[in-house]
């Protein structure tokens, strides 16, 4: 920290973001920082009043042959902050934000904030970046008091080219404070993978480090101190110095490249950066790495498969890709695919997948019965079976690919009963089965629809539309029910109309007049029912007078084989149908009244 009273520094006490990695490039990439400070002067030794200027300017200057990859431009200083700055009279709105409270005294705010500029860096290039309308004149004269007014800017520029080495490039931000009562700060850094640690390098964006201040101060990643005197001493790394530029001008900000070679070994996946400080007050915002790396990094995607009613088989397209790799992934590399957790099928990549290559493939997965309709579907490339795989990769978190899967299923239905009604004549029948819409689905949304042939309901061509009042010309007759869900899937199934022979109702008043009233003896429910019927007249004294069936006409009064008038008199006769049916084994037997 500044010189202020120890009393003070007692209860000093800060609130912040822990770094994390952002971004992460692998190819033949490097890096560089470009940027400057908004204070003409160290504020450990500023006059009255403070002055923090609201532009600066840094040069940037590639090399031949480095392609501008992204660029990312940082800017903080004292107080709650300005996000809205220009970059050579451009416009920058802050996409993310980092802030800071110093709880001493009334409490002393500092912010970061972050942009992806990279669009205006690659048309720009190489020259001056000048960035203005940075205001932080509201917070000074506060700061002033704790000497920690300041303001500045970094572009961290990440740049290809083909003459390069193979790196994995990562660039982690946040805001962490090193201080006097947090003397003692880790940041770890993860997702590295180091294949050869030659030319291996690590860079620090810092705010508010003071060249006068060399008190218990250090940087160390993996226990190891860093320096690169003299222009940062072991004992002093954050001290306002710009490593690229060799300025030590760079005023309560850092801009500081090391190399690490001798500092982190192969096979790494991570490193410790630590920093101690017993005064200083010092908040990193960003770290970048560049490590050596020649790996490739497998990863897997397919589009939603095509799913078919009643099908349990899927045909997934799917592709592995090799993007953002250093190097070949090999053919025949393992993939493995799952629902949920069950294996369901595996294939392997035909060909090598050159660095940014894909390969597509094919496979026919057929989903367990025991697996329920709906499941996710996953796709892991570099996986044996067991989760685990043989190629070593940049990342191993990455090889896997889920969408949630549901199968399309006939509805069910409740099974339809036959339906019986009476034969009205050469087994004709009229029948109601309008109630079945309902009682046949077991899901409101379903639609049922009846059909006279089974093609029709299949292709749900021409259904019947009166089914209340259904005429089945003969029977038994076949309905076909169409069971179909809001899914497009449908259940067929059929249920027969039925005859039965009911029991005739005889008339047993017969007036032969010709006035269109019972002039002859009508049975209902007889001819062309009972086939085989025999109806037999007596009259009183027991003579058999008329015999009648199917083929005759009914009985109109008059007697047969008669000598002489064969209309027979009014009065009583009696009769006896034989119905000559399973049904009905015994005889009907009655009387009827003739009038004449």
């Amino acid at each position: 920290m500044k010189k202020i009273l120890l009393i003070i520094i007692l209860f000093q006490q800060s609130y912040a973001q822990n770094i994390g990695l952002y971004s992460q490039f692998n190819g033949r990439y490097d890096f560089t920082f470009v940027g400057n400070t908004l204070n003409p002067i160290e504020n450990s030794f500023q006059t009255f009043p403070p002055i923090v200027f609201t532009s600066s300017d840094a040069t940037l200057a590639l090399n031949t042959g480095d392609t501008i990859e992204s660029a990312y431009l940082y800017w903080a200083g004292c107080g709650t902050g300005d996000f809205n700055v220009k970059l050579n009279g451009t416009d920058v709105t802050a996409s993310r934000t980092f802030s800071n409270l110093l709880a001493q005294g009334s409490g002393f705010n500092f912010f970061s904030a972050f942009a992806d500029v990279t669009t205006q860096v690659q048309t720009t290039g190489n020259g001056i970046y000048t960035l203005s309308d940075l205001d932080v004149s509201s917070f000074i004269n506060y700061h002033a008091l704790n000497s920690t007014n300041f303001a500045g800017w970094a572009l961290i520029v990440v740049y290809k080219n083909p003459s390069l080495p193979l790196n994995q490039l990562n660039v982690y931000d946040g805001m962490q404070v090193v201080s006097s009562t947090q003397n003692f700060l880790n940041v770890p850094l993860n997702a590295l993978n180091v294949i050869d640690n030659v030319d291996a390098k690590i860079g620090f964006l810092a705010w508010e480090g003071d060249s006068g201040i060399a008190n218990g101060e250090t940087l160390r990643i993996n226990g190891n101190i860093l320096s690169n005197p003299p222009l940062n001493p072991s004992n002093n790394a954050f001290n306002s110095t710009n490593s690229e530029t060799n300025s030590n001008q760079l005023f309560n900000m850092d801009l500081d490249i090391y190399n690490i070679q001798n500092n982190i070994n192969i096979g790494d996946t991570s490193a410790l950066i630590q920093l101690t400080s017993l005064q200083d007050y010092v908040m990193v915002n960003a770290i970048v790495t560049k490590l050596n790396s020649q790996l490739p990094d497998a990863r897997i995607n397919f589009i939603a498969p095509s799913v078919s009613c009643n099908v349990r088989e899927l045909v997934l397209n799917y592709t592995v890709t090799n993007f953002n790799a250093t190097a070949d992934l090999p053919a025949n590399t393992p993939i493995t695919f799952y629902a949920d957790d069950v294996v369901i099928g595996s294939a392997f990549t035909q060909n090598t997948i050159p660095m940014d290559g894909l390969e597509n493939g094919s496979i026919t997965l057929t989903i367990p019965t025991s697996i329920p309709l709906q499941f996710n579907l996953v796709a892991r490339v570099d996986d044996t079976g067991n989760g685990t795989g043989n190629i070593n990769e940049i990342s191993e978190s990455n090889n896997s690919f889920t969408l949630p899967i549901r199968l399309l299923v006939s509805p069910n239905f409740n099974i339809p009963a036959n339906i019986t009604n009476c034969n009205l004549g050469l087994t004709r029948g009229i029948f109601d089965f309008a109630t079945y819409e309902n009682s046949i689905k077991t899901n409101v949304t379903d639609v049922v629809t009846f059909y006279e042939t089974e093609n029709d309901a299949l292709s749900s061509n021409n259904p019947i539309s009166n089914i209340s009042n259904y005429e089945a010309i003969t029977t038994p007759k076949i309905i076909w029910v169409r069971i179909e869900n809001t899914d497009g899937c449908f259940s067929i199934r059929s249920f027969q109309l039925i005859t039965r022979n009911c029991e005739p109702i005889i008339y047993n008043a017969v007036s032969p007049n010709n006035d269109g009233l019972n002039d002859f003896f009508y049975i209902e429910g007889l001819r062309d029912i009972f086939l085989n019927f025999k109806l037999e007249i007596y009259n009183r004294w027991g003579r058999l007078i008329w015999t009648g069936n199917n083929q005759k006409p009914d009985w109109n009064g008059k007697a047969e084989n008669a000598v002489g008038n064969d209309l027979s008199p009014g009065g009583t006769y009696y009769y006896i149908l034989y119905l000559n049916d399973k049904d009905y084994p015994n005889p009907i037997t009655g009387y009827l009244f003739l009038k004449r």
